[in-house]
């Protein structure tokens, strides 16, 4: 296993999560386009998979629609990327410095790579659960006269006029807290892995593996992630649809995976999982080659 040692004082760790935070922020911009098709499969049975979706919201509400509710995320989605980022590499540092005063070898296993990852999905929860939530309201709303928001800032003014913040706008924030865990510690164990295992079988140093072959590790590693948290994201999804009041259709978390596993049986839990899949290879490549490769920039 091919790890770098990052042993420093504490001013220079504190530039080297600096630097961590702002090429994930880098690195963030491009995960966001598409998505409204992954929700609507995840959110209503009016279509019959991925392309009658995509041809239904093209014909009805125009090529604008596939950009609803994008506004949020593009705002935040730099700021939710560079905290996985930066928090990643901090508990990465943080197993370094135990495994060299414990095992006089910072080399983390791979379940400290996985650990790692979900550390960083649950510090990233804070942030992803209300733009994710405003973001699928504006995708799920009705198209044209009926639309219920005027954007996101009407959007969160409504939510949170219904229960407050944290059980208007936060909520899901339970099933979203599993997921980002989940998805994360999966995302980065399968990167570091792939970038490890090339860097020993070739005899390399981590700093000369070649960019394509970062975005190819990073592509795999967003399928990965996916694959290992969809459940979670469909009932996310699900809650983050759901009506208040009397309208409310799921009480809580465990209901929604009841109700879920009881309409729809296993198969409810991958709907969308085809157009994600699809999206997840290009937008985890670009991600991770880029923040490789502004890290080799500014270290």
């Amino acid at each position: 296993m091919s790890v770098e040692i990052d042993m420093e004082p504490d001013n220079l760790g504190l530039q080297r999560t600096l630097k961590d935070l702002f090429a994930g922020a880098v690195g963030g911009v491009a995960q966001v386009l598409l998505d409204i098709v992954k929700v609507r499969l995840q959110t209503t049975t009016q279509y019959t998979g991925a392309v009658d979706a995509a041809t239904s919201i093209y014909k009805k509400e125009g090529p604008l629609a596939f950009y609803k509710g994008t506004l949020t995320p593009l705002i935040g989605i730099g700021a939710c990327v560079s905290v996985q980022f930066g928090a990643f590499h901090y508990a990465r540092r943080t197993f370094e410095a135990r495994n060299t005063e414990k095992y006089a070898n910072p080399a983390l296993s791979y379940g400290q790579y996985y650990a790692a990852g979900a550390f960083a999905g649950i510090a990233n929860t804070f942030l992803s659960s209300p733009i994710e939530h405003i973001r699928i309201r504006l995708q799920t709303q009705p198209h044209g006269a009926g639309r219920l928001y005027n954007g996101p800032i009407d959007c969160i003014r409504k939510l949170s006029a219904h229960e407050g913040v944290f059980k208007g706008v936060y909520r899901g924030s339970a099933v979203t807290l599993l997921r980002e865990a989940q998805a994360y510690g999966c995302w980065f164990l399968a990167f570091e892995y792939l970038m490890n295992a090339d860097a020993a079988r070739n005899k390399t140093a981590r700093s000369d593996i070649p960019t394509w072959k970062i975005a190819f590790y990073g592509g795999l590693a967003g399928e990965a992630l996916w694959i290992a948290s969809y459940p979670f994201d469909v009932v996310k999804s699900k809650m983050q649809t759901d009506g208040f009041g009397r309208e409310q259709r799921y009480r809580s978390m465990r209901d929604c995976f009841a109700q879920t596993m009881k309409r729809e049986g296993l198969g409810g839990f991958w709907k969308g999982i085809g157009p994600t899949l699809v999206r997840a290879m290009p937008v985890s490549a670009g991600t991770f080659a880029t923040v490789e490769l502004t890290m080799r920039l500014i270290s």
